[in-house]
This record gives C-alpha cells, structure tokens and sequence, in this order.
C-alpha cells in the first residue's frame, strides 16, 4: 500500500457509521488498515463483522448523541479498550422538513443538538487527547448547505455552516499542535436523508441538471475523501472544506 495512505496502526472512531455514507467511510478506513469503532444508536452486528472483514479491529458503541452529558464516559471507554484515538469523523446527523415559518422549535433544537453542538463537543473531547499525544485528524460532515441555504431546512443549513466554520476555528487553534481539522461536503447522495428528493421528479430533474457529473453521488464516492484527510497525504491540509459533490458547487 501507498504510504500515504496507509492508516494501519491507527484508531478510528465512526459517528453515524452503520448506514449510509458513514458506513462507507468506516469501510474505507479499514480498507486502508485502520481500527474502526462505530458509534450509533443500533450498530448493526453484519456492520463490524464487515469491518473484521478487512483484517483489522473493530467494535460497534450503541451510544445516542443528544446525550452529551456521557461524551467523558464515551471516550474514556474508547480510549480504555483501543489505547488512542487517530481519526474522528463526525458523520451523524440528522434533518427535519418543514416550512420556516411554521417551523417547530423542538425540531430546530434535535437538529442543531445532533450537527452542531454534538459535533463540536465531540471535536472538543477527541480534540484533546489528540492534542496531547501531538497528532490526530479530525474530519467533520458539512454539505452542500454549508454553501447554499438549501429549501424548507433552516435548521439543516444553519447546523452544517456552523460546522464549516468551527472547522476552521479549530485548525486555527490546533494545526501547530499536529492535529489536523478539515471537512467533507457531499453533494447529493442517493441515501435515505435524500429520498424525497429523489422522488420528486420536477427536483430530480433539477437537481440532475445541474450535476456535471449528471448522477447522484453514492456513498462509495466518499471513501477515497474520507481516507486522504485521514492519512499522512493530507498532513498540510488544515480547515478546508471538500466538496465531494460531482461538480455541482463548480456549475
């Protein structure tokens, strides 16, 4: 394997990593040889047996976000059972649809409390331990809506641009200390978050047309992303947010 790719003797830890595009980052991770802990509300058995498939460690955490109050106890247990922490990438996250003027706040609050202020306090835990053994990559799961203000999801766009931003903020802080902070923007990806869009057919067509690649994006597009900002190949690379989107920013 390429050096620069090559992550074996690294610790990753996997938010959201047992459906989706989180599935296939935490499988291009192992690819590459890295240790993968998944962290979900219900980690499927057949994800990390998967996983195991690649000849590396791997452990599913049953664990719910909104609970940030047991983050310590989350990474404590992590750090107990693997030694370290490598590779953060938040993936998680969460959308609610509705109109904003009649937008719920109980809605708005789950959104920001999953993508934001989840992510973030993540970052904050992992973070420092990074700090302290003088080397980590952190990779955070912006979006399109980072960039643009998206349609019927206020809480979706304000949550991904916040974590555009605090990307930034903390390679700012932590780049001279060996820890590399950076992020990946996804284009449309035909996974379940995007399903209605996907069925509308006036929204597909648009959404389609403006895509030079002229297809939506599958979760398998995001592993060679994912492992770059993970391995030595992206150790001068701080704060900078990857668009993997088929071209769409660029149209």
């Amino acid at each position: 394997m390429n050096q620069l790719f090559d992550l074996t003797g690294k610790v990753a830890v996997v938010t959201g990593g047992n459906r989706g595009l989180g599935k296939d980052i935490a499988a291009g991770l192992a690819e590459s040889g890295a240790d993968v802990v998944v962290v979900a509300r219900n980690v499927k058995p057949e994800v990390v047996k998967e996983l195991h498939r690649y000849g590396v460690n791997a452990k599913g955490i049953n664990f719910d976000l909104q609970h940030t109050e047991q983050f310590d106890d989350l990474v404590s247990q992590i750090i107990e059972e693997f030694g370290k922490v490598d590779i953060l990438v938040n993936n998680a996250g969460v959308q609610k649809r509705h109109p904003s003027v009649d937008f719920p706040k109980e809605d708005w609050d789950f959104v920001m409390n999953i993508n934001t202020n989840a992510v973030f306090l993540l970052c904050q835990k992992f973070g420092r331990r990074m700090i302290q053994q003088g080397s980590g990559k952190i990779i955070n799961m912006a979006s399109m809506l980072s960039f643009h203000g998206g349609f019927t999801v206020p809480a979706y766009a304000a949550s991904k641009g916040a974590v555009m931003q605090f990307t930034k903020s903390l390679a700012n802080e932590w780049a001279e200390q060996g820890v590399n902070v950076n992020a990946i923007a996804p284009g449309y990806m035909a996974t379940e978050m995007n399903t209605a869009l996907i069925d509308d057919e006036t929204r597909n067509k648009e959404i389609l047309n403006r895509i030079p690649a002229k297809r939506w994006g599958e979760p398998k597009d995001l592993r060679g992303a994912a492992v770059f900002l993970a391995s030595p190949a992206s150790d001068y690379i701080h704060g900078f947010t990857l668009a993997v989107d088929g071209g769409y920013l660029g149209r």
